[in-house]
């Protein structure tokens, strides 16, 4: 499972994988390709700075939303890259219901 928490203290972040390592190994566990992993870090880091660098455990529907309609409205991505954005996005935060448990 992905750890969403945000953390407050350094030494509560040193004994456990950042984010996108959590991200990494549970799609590994999945058995995704690699592509597909490397595909899901870069749309999760650009969620993130989209955002300016909130935690994903800050944000929801309608943060989503609003970078998906950047991704449409001033990147003028299509439709398909669409989708794969929120497909990492989904990936993501379904471990807030316990969906990603490796």
């Amino acid at each position: 499972m992905i750890d969403l928490s945000v953390h407050s203290s350094k030494e509560s972040t040193k004994t456990k994988p950042k984010l996108l390592d959590q991200v990494r190994e549970a799609v590994r566990a999945r058995h995704y390709s690699q592509r597909t992993e490397e595909a899901y870090v870069v749309w999760i880091k650009r969620f993130i700075f989209f955002h300016n660098k909130r935690h994903p455990a800050e944000m929801g529907e309608p943060e989503i939303n609003a970078f998906l309609t950047h991704l449409a409205l001033k990147e003028r991505v299509s439709a398909s890259t669409q989708n794969q954005a929120l497909s990492a996005l989904l990936f993501l935060l379904g471990s807030r219901q316990g969906c990603l448990s490796s």
